[in-house]
């Protein structure tokens, strides 16, 4: 039995996603098999694409960190779902076809309410948000919290679930319209980096207690000035480089913390944890609406490469979305 699947052909720009067959993959004692409905386009798939993010060891090459769909196939050591459930789940890649392989632990139900497509926009953002801004990073209720990037699909998922759990909410980004954005999802404050210093804004409100950031580059020393004392940087992503010269002896003076994480690599133990505490405290929220993900886009699964470029031209605010299967 073959499936339609998208293709890294060779690193490069979008047009080398191409369409190809593949054999149906199998699942392993503790996995399930996803017919695929709606698969998530997100940054790391474009830097696999691009050759700068090789796949773990073990990992389909196919791209695709997150899907929604109907559970197909399940493991010999699996119960906790059922066939044909809906559900969505994060992916160890592969996410571009018509069915995928992926740990039991951690796939999640469709929360109440929810279209499979809204559920394709889920699993990637809000396990990255959950665990390393509140798992990691602790942010509480009271406390003043900045994100950079607050329109992407973190930035709107991290406006929400901060706001939710009753932090403060400061976000930057890069137009009006972007900034509106974050304004309607919860920030008290959105700061246009290109003519506002958010150094400058959030010292005036006593620091920042927890900053989350994806650009890095010049964006580090920036943040270690933004953060109150005993503040937290946690850091996601490097858009902008990983290397900068740093003057640790703010981080020791004031106390601060650094982290960092990233998702992929993670082990299937670490993963199913995040997955718990989504569906205890997160999941609740979702089929309440009280928070909902920001869908942007959707393109055919054939047409992957325009969502590419789309996600690379960066006007894009919220997910987007891949429809791999019309059945539903």
């Amino acid at each position: 039995m073959t499936m339609r699947a998208m293709e890294i052909s060779t690193p490069g720009g979008p047009e080398v996603l191409v369409a190809t067959t593949r054999p149906i993959p199998e699942p392993g004692p503790d996995e399930v098999i996803i017919r695929v409905a709606f698969a998530g386009v997100n940054r790391p798939d474009v830097l696999q694409r691009a050759g700068s993010y090789a796949p773990p060891p073990g990992a389909s090459d196919l791209p695709g960190l997150e899907c929604s769909g109907w559970i197909d196939q399940i493991g010999a050591n699996v119960s906790s779902v059922t066939i044909g459930q809906e559900v969505c789940a994060l992916l160890p890649g592969g996410g571009y076809s018509e069915y995928v392989a992926t740990p039991a632990a951690h796939v999640l139900p469709v929360p109440d309410g929810m279209t499979l497509q809204q559920a394709a926009c889920l699993p990637e953002t809000f396990f990255t948000v959950w665990s390393n801004l509140f798992m990691r990073g602790g942010l509480s209720a009271g406390e003043r919290f900045l994100v950079h990037g607050g329109s992407s699909g973190i930035g709107t998922t991290a406006i929400q679930l901060a706001r939710a759990f009753g932090a403060r909410v400061f976000a930057t980004a890069g137009n009006a319209a972007k900034c509106a954005a974050c304004a309607r999802l919860g920030a008290e404050r959105a700061i246009n980096y290109r003519d506002e210093d958010f150094v400058k804004i959030l010292r005036q409100l006593g620091g920042a207690d927890a900053i989350l950031d994806m650009v890095g580059g010049p964006y580090l020393p920036r943040n270690i000035r933004a953060l109150a004392d005993d503040g937290r940087l946690i850091q996601i992503a490097f858009l902008q480089g990983a290397k900068v010269e740093l003057n640790f002896a703010q981080v020791m003076m004031r106390r601060l913390s650094i982290s960092g994480s990233t998702l992929r690599p993670q082990s299937v133990a670490a993963k199913a944890q995040i997955a718990q505490e989504l569906h205890h405290h997160v999941w609740p929220l979702l089929a309440a609406g009280q928070i909902a993900p920001v869908l942007d886009a959707q393109f055919d699964m054939a047409d992957a490469g325009a969502a590419h470029a789309h996600m690379e031209k960066g006007d894009h605010i919220g997910k987007i979305v891949l429809k791999v299967s019309g059945d539903h």
